[in-house]
């Protein structure tokens, strides 16, 4: 986001019409397939928005050769710069609801890992977790942007983020030619955690220690670990670990180059009815004015509250994307101004 004054362009394909969106169904070609069967499957993806009269649909096809590689050669000050960078990357809110949105933020993922950048993902599953309570008559209730969490809700957080959400990460990135394992805070004493008896929200952990060094052999072994934010406390309690908070933290153990927040709104915004009024790049200071000032409020409190954090332990840049947004994570990544808000210990880090 900072070697050069490079932009990287990527098409936007709209949806194909419902009788054709089984083609974009399909799992992608393993590698071992033939060119042919390759060719065949974008020429029925041709064919498919063809007849369906959607001219947009097409102009994925329609960047000749020279300009394919020519994107990838804008990238390169990029990956030269991250290569052989830990980026802690927080996954959650609609971009894990829209299985389309889920699969194009998979696939960016194992890129990053193809061309030798280290990605840590670390997961929440708040949709899925309200989707479960409402099966089961819990209320979910949240106070200043945390979820408060009494035993049974517990119970189902648990069952929720380590088990399911959790392991069809794991599929996932398999499945697009990464490797991945799964694990959660109490694995490995990865995330320490005390009650915050204090806020009287129930079994909420705050971290108070992280032992980074399983994440640390899987990373240098081409592995990408998958976190569940579940901790346990020294009386061997389950504790739900907000996981904006717990990225924070698990990047500053690593001495990760960058955490990146997945969101669902674009990122900081002076009006948050307003698009237009996004920051671009913030600091420290800056970002604890706004919160003064009631700018940053509610559940991005949390968010810039972790990304302060742990830029004071020395991660190098946080940013606060859109996860709804294809392709945004490469966009921050990979391009000069990115697309969310960047938030440096002070802006000398530049974009």
């Amino acid at each position: 986001m900072k070697a050069s004054g490079m932009s990287l362009r990527f098409a936007t394909v709209p949806a194909l019409p419902q009788s054709h969106r089984q083609l974009l169904q399909r799992p992608a070609l393993p590698l071992t397939q033939s060119r042919r069967q390759q060719r065949r499957a974008r020429q029925q993806l041709r064919v498919a928005a063809s007849a369906g009269g959607d001219e947009d649909a097409m102009k994925v096809d329609k960047f000749s050769a020279f300009e394919r590689v020519s994107i990838l050669s804008e990238a390169l000050p990029y990956l030269q710069e991250f290569q052989g960078k830990t980026i802690v990357i927080k996954y959650g809110g609609a971009a894990m609801k829209d299985p389309t949105l889920k699969a194009g933020v998979i696939r960016d993922l194992v890129l990053l890992a193809c061309v030798g950048i280290r990605p840590v993902l670390v997961h929440g599953g708040g949709p899925e977790i309200n989707s479960w309570l409402g099966k089961l008559g819990i209320e979910a209730e949240f106070k200043n942007g945390l979820r408060v969490t009494d035993a049974a809700t517990m119970e189902v957080v648990e069952m929720v983020l380590t088990g399911r959400v959790n392991k069809s990460l794991v599929t996932l990135i398999q499945q697009a030619g990464g490797r991945a394992v799964g694990l959660c805070g109490k694995d490995s004493n990865i995330l320490q955690a005390r009650q915050m008896v204090e806020k009287d929200i129930g079994f909420v952990g705050e971290v108070t220690r992280v032992d980074a060094s399983l994440i640390k052999t899987l990373v240098q072994d081409g592995y990408i670990p998958v976190l569940a934010t579940v901790a346990a406390s020294p009386e061997g309690d389950s504790l739900n670990v907000n996981a904006d908070i717990a990225a924070g933290e698990l990047a500053a153990a690593l001495k990760a180059e960058k955490l990146i927040l997945m969101t669902d709104v674009p990122g900081v915004l002076k009006d948050k009815d307003d698009i237009s009024t996004k920051y671009a790049e913030l600091d420290i200071r800056t970002t604890r004015e706004l919160v003064d000032e009631g700018i940053i409020a509610g559940g991005m409190i949390p968010k810039v509250e972790c990304c302060v954090r742990c830029l004071a332990q020395g991660v190098h840049a946080t940013h606060i994307i859109d996860g709804r947004q294809n392709h945004s994570l490469l966009m921050e990544l990979l391009t000069k101004d990115g697309v969310g808000t960047m938030i440096v210990g002070a802006k000398t880090y530049g974009r």
